[in-house]
């Protein structure tokens, strides 16, 4: 609910909106120290923010610490909730096999990697995890890095230069919009899913530059909707462009067996020149990766900073990764699980009135209800009845789109869906 972007005046205003209290007499204005970090203005918009929710009784709903295993279930201050907020989608997290691989590798390797990949940090578990990840996509090679928000910092960053120019979906992820910042390079942004927008904007703007890349993501995370990948691909193509695809939420989600995006809409996996993912959702472990090329991967391997100047990833979470991975392959019925709930959950609050946007129903659906402070009424009110979901509000939304996202999983119930949209209907009309 802060408000980033804004003007000092307009982000008063509007918090004054939502508060529905009158501006107070202004105080006089204390010594500002430059060494003071209050003084940021980030840190006087979470002042405020905390002010508002205290004035309107509602509590910080974020940073809960969960204690145990957060599935489809969670422990949070020693009661157990009904959970939305986890990306735990296919129910790896936990899953003995898993745990039990990160053991084995912490007996063999130990807990770090102890220095970057390139000098002396390079363990079999990294190779053979990359390998597993470049079959997945049918990719010459990939690299796995420590973040998988550093990764898109790094790898776009890295790869475009000021002369350049990155054509993306207005919902990307701040990972790659830092990413474009940190390059320099041009950044013109379209619509959700608007591959005619992109493709109008590099027919009037490609020439003007160098290199040129096209982002987009596989899943995006709060709405739950996909891109045509073959207009993009062939968008791509016809203006020498890079496809990339940020398939955080996508693999392990989207296809029959969970391979991603190309695979829930049958297209060549060589047709996107970046694959771009996450280790932290459906692969229960953390870090990021990219599968592609070789030339790609090479260069990355040898000169992209957020790999040579950071340690190797801990060869627990690979291994963890790796085995996820292959339990993904092993066990397809997780993956249909997966769907069969979110579309339940999709449909059930589509029936029972909520604009639940363009979700897929495949693992990711919103509930937009509007004004954020609506959001975070629900949000608090689903949680005195033991459900835990996460209100997404301003400024990561746009006001007025304020929701509660719901990370679905293949261990949620039939039953748990089914007592959780008759609660949000209840909790709805109560916050509104």
């Amino acid at each position: 609910m802060s408000g980033r972007g804004l003007s000092e005046a307009d982000r008063a205003a509007l918090l004054r909106r939502l508060s529905g209290r009158a501006a107070p007499a202004a105080a006089q204005a204390a010594p500002i120290s430059a060494r003071d970090f209050s003084t940021l203005p980030a840190a006087r918009e979470v002042a405020a923010t905390r002010t508002l929710g205290r004035q309107m009784g509602l509590s910080n709903p974020f940073l809960r610490p969960h204690e145990g295993i957060a599935g489809a279930r969670t422990v949070i201050g020693n009661a157990e909730y009904v959970n939305f907020s986890s990306y735990n989608y296919l129910g790896l997290n936990g899953d003995p096999r898993v745990a039990e691989a990160a053991r084995q590798a912490i007996a063999r390797h130990g807990v770090s990697a102890s220095a970057s990949r390139l000098v002396s940090g390079e363990r079999p578990v990294h190779g053979s995890l990359e390998a597993a990840l470049a079959a997945n996509y049918a990719a010459e090679e990939a690299i796995v890095m420590v973040s998988g928000h550093a990764t898109n910092v790094s790898v776009i960053g890295h790869l475009l230069g000021p002369e350049d120019l990155v054509v993306h979906d207005a919902l990307v992820h701040n990972s790659a919009t830092e990413g474009v910042r940190l390059s320099r390079a041009r950044r013109l942004a379209f619509p959700n899913n608007d591959w005619e927008a992109a493709a109008s904007i590099l027919a009037a703007e490609r020439h003007r530059h160098g290199r040129a890349l096209v982002l987009i993501e596989g899943h995006y995370s709060m709405d739950g909707t996909v891109p045509e990948l073959a207009r993009f691909s062939e968008i791509a193509r016809r203006h020498e462009a890079w496809l990339m695809v940020d398939e955080a939420h996508s693999l392990g989600v989207l296809g029959p067996t969970g391979r991603g995006l190309f695979e829930a809409q049958g297209v060549d996996p060589g047709l996107v020149d970046i694959w771009m993912g996450t280790l932290s959702k459906t692969l229960s472990s953390c870090g990021g990766y990219v599968a592609g090329s070789h030339a790609l991967v090479d260069l990355l391997r040898h000169t992209a900073p957020g790999f040579v100047y950071s340690v190797g990833m801990a060869p627990a979470l690979a291994a963890a990764a790796e085995c996820a991975l292959a339990i993904m392959q092993a066990e397809p019925w997780r993956v249909t699980r997966l769907h069969a709930v979110a579309r339940r959950f999709r449909d059930q609050a589509r029936a029972a009135g909520f604009d639940t946007g363009g979700s897929v129903g495949q693992a990711i659906v919103p509930v937009i209800l509007g004004e954020s402070v609506t959001a975070a009424r629900a949000a608090e009110r689903l949680l005195e009845l033991r459900i835990n979901v996460q209100p997404i509000v301003f400024p990561v939304v746009p006001e007025g789109q304020a929701r509660l996202r719901f990370f679905l999983s293949a261990e949620h119930s039939d039953a748990e869906i089914d007592e959780t949209v008759q609660a949000l209907s209840r909790v709805a009309r109560e916050a509104a």
